[in-house]
């Protein structure tokens, strides 16, 4: 499976963006997939998960009830759409499967949130 994220930017606090990760093959549907990030000096963190049906999702305490994670199976995509962005929340974005212990990584993907 190769995956590819899009959709950072710069927002200011307050904002929304929707990251979107591309997955190549036959088999994403087979996988959970899952959103980490890693903020500059930081180590890489869960975000959100979501099974392979996209019906049982998983969140980190820091992102819940403002990131909201979905997939669509037919289009081999899963999306991250983040409301109420936090300077806190500034680093690059990967998707990743199998969220549990990761075989396969996106690019990345810039998010930066000004105060």
């Amino acid at each position: 499976v190769q995956l590819q994220a899009s959709g950072g930017g710069l927002v200011q606090a307050g904002g929304s963006l929707r990251l979107s990760c591309a997955a190549s093959g036959r088999t994403f549907s087979t996988y959970r997939m899952g959103w980490f990030r890693q903020a500059p000096g930081k180590e890489r963190e869960f975000v959100a998960s979501t099974s392979r049906s996209g019906v049982i999702t998983q969140y980190a305490d820091s992102v819940k009830g403002r990131f909201t994670i979905s997939r669509d199976n037919a289009k081999n995509t899963v999306h991250l759409q983040m409301n109420s962005l936090e300077p806190d929340d500034t680093g690059v974005y990967y998707c990743a499967a199998p969220p549990s212990r990761p075989h396969y990584w996106g690019q990345g993907t810039l998010v930066t949130v000004s105060s």
